[in-house]
């Protein structure tokens, strides 16, 4: 049975001994880029990109022989080696890895990476970009044509003057390295505003690190609490005690069944407490919240500031008008509707994905009465339960004393 080689390339010269296999066998894959490794080499090229078109012709190939790859740096990171494994089978695939760019570029920068978060946008949609960046302290992008450092230096820098961000601005510093390994390889750094103004070859690693708090001069208290889950109402800004409460929000929560990514809507956020939540809990989440009043704004706005949560996006506007032009929802939490509950749920539930979730929280019983039935008709599976809390500090002084007893909460939930 004939064999799939596939060689990792680091540098501009292959080893003798992986030339020799090369000429051994039926066809190479390869990419424009590398053409001038096997300059005066008599043998079938295929282009190593569009993926599906390359997969079909190397497995006509392999009827005439074995079958060379070219490809950069580790094949297993980020790379062909994947879709090879998973197409023709390990038993028919040889991996030879070379230096992973990521590799050559922490060497460059001397930069641990054994902590190091990693975001490849090669061929892929950035989505939203600036959340997935700045909820971590640095991040190694792997960058394309398309997702350049100037561009993405540039979304990252709208987004923080959007919210007067000025201290990560000043804290944030970027270091790419291009062409790592070949003869041109470039070295820069430089301020969000000074890589917005430049161009960089399509070959590139771009490290984005936020420096800690006190390490820049005038740069903010640092807001990393130390935990992903638990905020106290108290650390969440609000006004008038218009905050759900610690207790409703961790079952709402629950309720929710967050995914690491994908996108949630959060109808009348009020002061935003769930999607702070949900926002630290899942950083690779993207959510959406619609709020009317200006004061519930402000509120968001303090404390996507205050926890550097941009992967939360302020929707000013009153639902379901405000749904408009928004991605469809994975989970779709209702906290506040403004009587237009009959409206909303329906909306939610068409635009749901196929294993989407909404869940609603109510106060009045119209609200408890209303919501699942409204569900259930627009094709969910509904259940719902009523929490109620006391609360009660235990001192030697007062025990014994009643506690505080909250207003019953009804949570609904529909799924798909």
């Amino acid at each position: 049975m004939s064999e799939v080689f596939i060689f990792g390339v680091s540098g501009e010269e292959l080893p003798k001994e992986q030339l020799r296999k090369i000429r051994t066998c039926s066809a190479v894959v390869i990419s424009s880029r590398h053409q001038a490794l096997l300059k005066g080499m008599r043998i079938h090229k295929i282009p190593i990109t569009p993926v599906e078109e390359m997969v079909f012709e190397l497995a006509v190939a392999l009827n005439e022989g074995d079958v060379a790859i070219l490809a950069s740096g580790d094949p297993l990171f980020f790379g062909i080696g994947r879709t090879l494994l998973e197409r023709f089978g390990p038993e028919r695939i040889h991996i030879h890895p070379a230096l992973s760019a990521v590799q050559l570029a922490c060497t460059r920068f001397k930069l641990a990476w054994d902590d190091l978060p990693l975001i490849s946008l090669h061929g892929r949609s950035p989505g939203d970009i600036a959340g997935r960046i700045l909820s971590k302290p640095k991040v190694m992008l792997f960058t394309d044509h398309r997702n350049t450092p100037d561009r993405i230096a540039k979304e990252l820098l709208t987004v923080l003057e959007e919210h007067h961000d000025t201290a990560r601005i000043k804290r944030t510093r970027i270091r790419i390295a291009e062409n790592l390994g070949l003869k041109d390889e470039r070295l820069c750094s430089g301020t969000l505003s000074d890589v917005a103004k430049q161009k960089f070859s399509p070959l590139n690693m771009m490290l984005i690190e936020q420096k800690r708090a006190g390490e820049e001069e005038g740069a903010a208290e640092d807001s990393d609490t130390g935990f992903v889950f638990g905020l106290q109402e108290d650390e969440i800004e609000h006004s008038r005690g218009l905050i759900t409460k610690d207790e409703i929000r961790a079952v709402i929560l629950h309720r929710l069944r967050l995914p690491k990514t994908g996108v949630l809507w959060d109808v009348g956020g009020g002061s935003g407490s769930v999607s702070v939540e949900a926002a630290r809990l899942c950083p690779d989440l993207t959510i959406y919240i619609i709020e009317q009043k200006e004061e519930g704004q402000e509120n968001i706005r303090a404390n996507i500031l205050r926890y550097n949560l941009y992967n939360i996006k302020l929707i000013c506007g009153q639902a379901p008008d405000a749904f408009t032009d928004l991605p469809a929802p994975d989970r779709v939490f209702i906290g506040g509707s403004k009587g237009l509950l009959a409206e909303i749920i329906p909306y939610c539930a068409e635009h749901l994905t196929a294993t989407g979730r909404m869940v609603a929280s109510a106060v009045l019983k119209n609200t408890a009465e209303q919501a699942p039935l409204l569900m259930a008709s627009n094709g969910l599976e509904v259940d719902s339960r009523t929490v109620a809390v006391t609360r009660e500090e235990i001192r030697y002084t007062n025990y014994g004393e009643p506690g505080i007893l909250l207003n019953p909460i009804t949570i609904i939930t529909g799924r798909k």
